[in-house]
C-alpha cells in the first residue's frame, strides 16, 4: 500500500492563557507535543493566520500549523496554507477534540461528517466545501449537566487528563505510522488503542 502523502498537520484550539489546558485545545496540545518530539521550531506567521513549523516527522517532510484565529475561523489559516503551498485536502491531517468519544479514546478517519465541530466546518469551507481530509479525533466525552460551550472550554479532571495524555502519547506513534506506513496501518494502530486499566465488559 502506498505511504500516506500528508503535507500539513493542523492542531485545533484557541489561543491565549485562559484556554490553555482546556478540552477544546486537545488538538493543538497534541500538535505542540509532536513538534517537541521531532524538534520542529514553531513561529507565528501572520500572513497565514497561525503559528507554523516545518520539519521531518518520522523522516517525512511536513508542515505543522496552529491557527491563531478563533476556533470557528480555523479555515483562514488552513485555506491560506493550502492555496499558497498547493496542498490538496487529502494531504491534510487535522487534530481535534471529539465529544462523541470518551476520554482515552482516539480515532483516525478520512472524510465523513463534521460532528458539529465549528473548527472542522471552517476548514471544510476553506477547502471549497470538501470534507475529504484526515482527522485524528481525540476523545473528551460529554457532560449532560453542562452546556456544550462551558464543557469544551473547561479543563478536564485529573483522571480525565491522564487518559487524554495517554491517548495522546499513543497518537504520536500513530502519526508516525501514518507518515511512513500509510492510513490503513495507522488507523489499525490508533483505533484499537485502549488506555491502561481498561477492562472489557
Amino acid at each position: 500500500m502506498a505511504v500516506s502523502q500528508i503535507k500539513l498537520i493542523v492542531g485545533l484550539g484557541n489561543i491565549g492563557a485562559k484556554y490553555q489546558g482546556t478540552r477544546h485545545n486537545c488538538g493543538c496540545d497534541l500538535l505542540f507535543a509532536l513538534a517537541d518530539t521531532y524538534r520542529i521550531s514553531m513561529n507565528e506567521e501572520k500572513r497565514f493566520f497561525g503559528i507554523l513549523g516545518r520539519g521531518n516527522v518520522a523522516g517525512c517532510e511536513v508542515r505543522l500549523a496552529f491557527p491563531t484565529t478563533l476556533m470557528n475561523l480555523s479555515g483562514q489559516c488552513v485555506g491560506a496554507l493550502c492555496t499558497f503551498y498547493r496542498i490538496a485536502p487529502q494531504e491534510v491531517l487535522v487534530l481535534h477534540d471529539e465529544m462523541d468519544l470518551p476520554p482515552g479514546s482516539i480515532r483516525l478517519k478520512f472524510g465523513g461528517g463534521l460532528a458539529g465541530h465549528n473548527g472542522l466546518k471552517s476548514i471544510a469551507s476553506s477547502l471549497g466545501g470538501q470534507q475529504d481530509f484526515y482527522r485524528l479525533r481525540i476523545g473528551i466525552g460529554k457532560d449532560a449537566k453542562r452546556d456544550t460551550i462551558n464543557f469544551v472550554l473547561g479543563r478536564p479532571a485529573p483522571a480525565e487528563r491522564a487518559l487524554i495524555a495517554e491517548a495522546g502519547a499513543h497518537a504520536l506513534e500513530g502519526i508516525a505510522l501514518l507518515m511512513t506506513k500509510g492510513p490503513e496501518r495507522a488507523a489499525s494502530f490508533i483505533n484499537s488503542f485502549k488506555p491502561s486499566g481498561f477492562a472489557e465488559v
